[in-house]
């Protein structure tokens, strides 16, 4: 189910944007931060890091692997990502791959 978020910066009119996560497990410190927060999308594996879930609550492990961002979920992923001491979480808007939360949003 793919599920449409608004933009944050966005101005009306420009309608809503779909949002996606990304974990660099390059940077991952494994404090588990990210799973407590959104245990929906995120997982530690048993290699310590942790993982975006797919659909089934599989774990994704390709390197870069993304999964979209749940409206609910929306502020759970925002605060995993600011208290992330890794700064390993990424959440982009689909259509541009422009980081909106993260180390390299703008």
């Amino acid at each position: 189910m793919t599920v449409q978020h608004e933009a944050p910066g966005g101005s009306a009119g420009e309608g809503r944007d779909l949002l996606e996560v990304w974990i660099d497990q390059d940077l991952c410190t494994g404090d588990g931060i990210c799973a407590q927060y959104a245990p929906e999308v995120f997982e530690l594996d048993i290699d310590g890091l942790a993982y975006v879930k797919g659909a089934g609550d599989e774990l994704l492990q390709a390197a870069g692997a993304t999964t979209p961002v749940p409206l609910p979920l929306l502020q759970d992923v925002v605060d995993s990502a600011k208290e992330c001491p890794g700064d390993c979480i990424h959440v982009r808007r689909v259509s541009d791959r422009v980081e909106v939360y993260g180390p390299d949003a703008g």
